[in-house]
């Protein structure tokens, strides 16, 4: 994928519309990176984000504490944790005192999984800007949210 302002940088309204475009443009092509790196392991990126976060959180969670946690709040988060428990990576523990609430913990074969994942398999996407670019970047984008 090309530099979006060389491409068509002069079809804008102003630069705040450029931007916005800009964000929707990376957004995709890093969706696109990520999607085509998880595939040889079987899982998507929604899924390895499930995944790390129930590592991290070391103890099983509620299922809404993980769709409160993930980066992409999609509403089928029930559905990719089913597809991880059909893969043996998460296991469902039924609470004894409320059949309506189940916890979800990542199974020996989830964490090994991660472990086969490289935890800087981004790096590739950010090579071209600087640790002081990286943050401006990351302000710029808490401030426009």
């Amino acid at each position: 994928m090309g530099d979006i302002s060389k491409d068509v940088s002069s079809k804008f309204a102003n630069n705040r519309v450029k931007a916005l475009i800009n964000i929707l443009y990376t957004a995709n092509w890093i969706t696109n990176h990520q999607n085509t790196f998880f595939k040889p392991f079987g899982v998507s990126p929604q899924q390895y984000n499930i995944l790390r976060i129930l590592r991290g959180a070391n103890e099983p969670l509620k299922v809404q504490a993980i769709k409160e946690r993930m980066i992409d709040r999609s509403p089928n988060a029930t559905r990719l944790m089913d597809k991880l428990c059909d893969k043996n990576l998460i296991e469902r523990i039924p609470c004894p005192e409320d059949r309506r609430v189940v916890h979800i913990e990542i199974t020996s074969k989830g964490i090994k999984l991660l472990e086969e994942i490289s935890d800087n398999f981004n790096d590739d996407l950010v090579k071209n800007i600087t640790e002081e670019e990286a943050q401006l970047l990351s302000d710029l984008l808490d401030k426009m949210r």
